[in-house]
């Protein structure tokens, strides 16, 4: 049921990040310069390079520079999910132990816990030969969808309640990291840091962060958080070529100056940075992130195509080392072998400075809206 809710308003239309759709998307200035926030250039994405998620302590956790997206694994609102495709999910989650790329973020509200189910089981019974500490599992609290009633009677302790049936439907003993879905709770910021620190003194979580905050609010939950010496690890906002407002309201900075990893969900777009579609075969009405007419992304497809073409990579794989040379670690999601396949050869190589120039004047600003997405 948590899923159709949240997925009625978007399919009504509304965005989770954009409000109601504009045809007209804003470009950026002119004279905006985005090389500002590339990592530096002696740097080249690798499958062996790590981003650090602080912990307590000396509890950090090592992630690798592209997470997994679960929203499809069980999402039968969105993404039409049949547990048909478990054995392509199988072979895919293979393929990416076999290249250290273990970090997959999922949420509760995600398939209504179907998600985290289903990493349960690829974790305890198909991971052969891999340890659990190699394996990094983010999942997030949404307590207006699934938890609202929770918030309101126990404003501190919700995340630690849900966060409780998240281990209990992955039969695992721990998570590794755990954010605040979005900045909808009823709890005030230091109630849900409160909340957040019980989880990682209870040994449930290894770090803690956010998604979907603005720069204050996530400054906001870091001071909160240090009053139990917890530091914030990361948030995650959407972000790519087609919403560049992390970048424009200084996000990006402000997580590299406090030590924040930045994550960037729907870092394809939704698949429209994919190749995978066009003016002539749009993406589903579901697909609400950065939802432009097509018409409008063709310019910025154009130069992914003749990237892609230079380097012998995958469309997808040029949209996310964009992303990683912004210093982002992009979420994207995996059904099947061949899309894990095409999403790793983004690492390697780096585009020069040129050619995020020129993708850059292709993509778009975005927006916010109080209702989702603040950051």
């Amino acid at each position: 049921m948590a899923q159709k809710i949240l997925q009625a308003g978007l399919s009504a239309g509304m965005s989770a990040v954009s409000g109601f759709h504009s045809s007209k998307p804003k470009s950026l200035p002119e004279d905006y310069d985005g090389l500002q926030h590339l990592i530096p250039d002696n740097i080249t994405p690798s499958l062996d390079s790590r981003y650090t998620l602080r912990g307590k302590g000396s509890k950090d956790v090592e992630v690798p520079l592209i997470s997994w997206g679960a929203w499809p694994w069980g999402d039968t609102s969105t993404f039409h999910w049949s547990d048909s495709e478990l054995p392509a999910l199988r072979e895919a989650w293979k393929k990416c132990l076999e290249n250290g790329m273990t970090f997959v973020d999922t949420a509760q509200v995600y398939g209504t816990g179907r998600s985290e189910e289903i990493l349960g089981d690829l974790i305890r019974n198909h991971s052969p030969g891999v340890d659990r500490s190699q394996i990094i599992v983010q999942t997030k609290w949404l307590p207006h969808v699934t938890d609202a009633g929770t918030n309101a009677l126990h404003p501190i302790d919700a995340p630690v309640i849900q966060l409780r049936k998240t281990l209990e439907r992955m039969n695992l003993s721990y998570i590794d990291c755990y954010l605040v879905h979005g900045p909808i709770h009823i709890s005030s910021i230091k109630q849900a840091a409160k909340g957040l620190a019980k989880c990682v003194e209870e040994g449930m979580t290894k770090a803690v962060g956010v998604a979907n905050y603005s720069v204050d609010d996530m400054l906001k939950m870091k001071d909160a958080l240090a009053e139990y010496g917890i530091p914030l690890a990361t948030n995650q906002c959407e972000y790519s070529i087609l919403r560049r407002l992390p970048e424009t309201e200084g996000m990006l900075e402000a997580c590299k100056r406090h030590g924040i990893v930045f994550q960037s969900y729907s870092s394809l777009a939704q698949g429209r940075l994919s190749g995978k579609y066009t003016k002539d075969n749009p993406p589903p009405k579901e697909y609400r992130f950065s939802s432009y007419d097509m018409e409008h992304i063709e310019p910025a497809l154009d130069v992914l195509r003749s990237l892609a073409q230079k380097y012998n990579v995958s469309i997808a794989a040029v949209a996310l080392n964009w992303n990683m040379c912004k210093g982002a670690i992009p979420v994207v999601g995996i059904r099947k072998e061949s899309q894990a396949v095409e999403n790793m050869q983004a690492f390697g190589w780096r585009l020069t400075k040129e050619e995020i120039t020129e993708l850059d004047r292709r993509g778009f600003e975005g927006k916010t809206t109080k209702l989702w997405q603040q950051g």
